[in-house]
């Protein structure tokens, strides 16, 4: 038996035959051509067929793995279309005449190495992304398939790497788990694992020999077993009867309020990204959304969202909840979000850049036509409104003045709106220092985790270098949260959570004593999370 110790990005058990899935080598010959013209047309019909194909695995993945984790798709068409990338394309085809394989390797291979050098996390991770689409555009002109074929049985797939694009063709009845060397927790792949409810590994150094040899992948500790001996593989089977069967019992818990063995109660509510995601809302029983992340309607198109495209959709989400309260943050945008039509320029430090509220205050067009559909739309639900990277009382005072506008102007054309709660996300230490002079100005407070840990901790999440110190549970991060829900409740305002700490379960006794009225997780974790609230004293 081997045993290999990795990182784990999904916790389960899997148990199955290992399936060593290896890249077809690319061999690209560098050849001279007399005939420019037919090479030029050869890579644009190669692309065109490339972007065929990235348009059919964004459908696919739109309905697996919902539409905010398809968008990687669309960013490859893009890149594909990307106008530097063509000309560096072409001028090697036209001016040194040689085969449109070659002009695409050599490309690929300089923007690889333009993109991988640069210090921002969000840039270093497009290299891997124009790899990606290269190596498709290759295989295209070569003849060769781009499938991810894995085979008929049920397998661990093993591999050096994985593209998202690999990932969402691989057939999800067939593949129980996955081990790659390279990765971070944070990686479009990593996120795919987790959307597909699968056990994952990264870190571990994968061999071709492993290919066809029975293995565990124990997600819970981050541990691969080959040829695990007898005793193992039956503890091993054991378990995972068990956690089977605690997904049952889960089941069992739909229906079911939110309360201690104590009588303390409190609110479950579901994080989406998309209308798509309302299903599994339902599904898992949230008693609401607590975060609608709106930017997938800035980031799904080439232009920005009309009044009357925001308000459909809101107005959607708001019926189809039927009177449970609907929670939509405003535009979170910049950082590692991006969109060409708003031209926010290069930022050597993104994440503390021109993002989300400083967008909307700077850009207060765009703010008011969010707004107005907003507003229109909570004629037809629960709506509360939640404004995104706040660090001031005076921010809230100005986004308070600009509402009141947009109500005058819709009551003035005589638009209908509804009564609306207005919260902010504590997400940086400023919003959470001040905490008890914001709570005097809104009506709620939803603690973003995510962002309140990573700067909280000067620790960039998408750098997987800082992995290993980046700790969520840290004391600092605990007396912060603590201290947001001690000030919301002296001024008579609800506190909640919706970052990504909402869900671990080995918090949720200490949200619990800390009196946190909400906590709002990912709609797969709302059953796991009640179990935990009820089973506690």
């Amino acid at each position: 038996m081997e045993r290999y110790v990795g990182k784990s990005i999904f916790n389960g058990i899997a148990i199955g035959k290992l399936y060593f899935y290896a890249k077809e080598e690319q061999q690209v010959r560098r050849s001279k051509t007399k005939d420019v013209k037919t090479e030029l047309e050869r890579y644009e019909a190669a692309k065109q067929q490339a972007i065929a194909e990235l348009t059919t695995l964004y459908e696919k993945a739109v309905k697996e793995v919902g539409e905010v984790n398809a968008e990687i798709f669309n960013v490859h068409i893009m890149m594909l279309e990307d106008d530097d990338y063509n000309d560096s394309i072409h001028n090697i085809i036209e001016k040194q005449e040689l085969n449109a394989e070659f002009a695409v390797a050599t490309t690929a291979d300089n923007f690889y190495e333009m993109f991988s050098t640069m210090e921002d996390e969000y840039f270093k991770a497009r290299a891997f992304d124009i790899k990606d689409i290269s190596e498709r555009v290759i295989k295209i002109l070569g003849g060769a398939s781009t499938g991810s074929d894995i085979g008929s049985d049920p397998v661990i797939v093993a591999a050096t790497e994985l593209a998202p694009s690999e990932t969402v063709q691989m057939d999800k009845e067939k593949l129980i788990a996955f081990v790659t060397e390279i990765g971070s927790s944070n990686s479009h792949t990593a996120i795919l694992a987790r959307t597909m409810n699968i056990p994952a590994l990264i870190g571990i150094q994968v061999q071709e020999s492993w290919n066809g040899k029975m293995a565990i992948v124990d997600g819970n500790n981050g541990v691969l077993y080959i040829e695990p001996e007898e005793a193992v593989l039956q503890d091993f089977q054991r378990k995972k009867e068990a956690e089977e069967k605690n997904r049952e019992l889960l089941l069992q818990l739909k229906g079911k309020e939110n309360v201690t063995l104590s009588g303390q109660t409190i609110k479950l509510y579901a994080n989406i990204g998309n209308t798509s995601d309302l299903a599994s809302v339902m599904k898992n029983d949230a008693g609401g959304i607590g975060l609608l992340r709106s930017e997938f309607l800035y980031l799904e198109t080439d232009h920005l969202p009309t009044e009357e495209e925001q308000f459909q959709v809101y107005k959607q989400v708001a019926e189809t909840m039927a009177g449970k309260k609907v929670i939509i943050r405003t535009l979170d945008i910049g950082a590692d979000k991006q969109v060409e039509y708003l031209n926010l320029g290069k930022e050597d430090n993104p994440a503390m850049g021109y993002r989300a509220i400083r967008i909307c205050l700077t850009q207060v067009d765009i703010f008011k036509t969010q707004l107005k559909a907003i507003l229109r739309a909570s004629a037809y639900g629960n709506i509360a409104i939640m404004y995104p990277m706040i660090i001031s009382v005076e921010e809230v005072h100005k986004i308070k003045r600009i509402v009141e506008e947009v109500k005058a102007e819709l009551s003035e054309l005589g638009i209908a709106y509804g009564q609306v709660e207005q919260g902010i996300m504590i997400e940086t230490p400023a919003a959470a220092v001040i905490s008890d002079l914001l709570a005097k100005e809104v009506d709620f407070f939803s603690i973003g985790t995510n962002d309140l840990t990573q700067y909280t901790l000067a620790i960039d999440r998408q750098n997987s270098k800082l992995d290993s110190i980046n700790n969520p549970h840290h004391e600092a991060v605990l007396r912060l949260i603590e201290l947001v829900v001690k000030n919301a409740h002296k001024e008579g305002i609800w506190a909640g959570i919706c970052g990504e700490l909402g869900a671990d379960t080995t918090l949720t006794k200490r949200f619990l004593e800390m009196g946190v009225d909400e906590l709002s997780v990912s709609p797969s974790r709302i059953l796991p999370v009640r179990k935990v609230i009820r089973e506690t004293k």
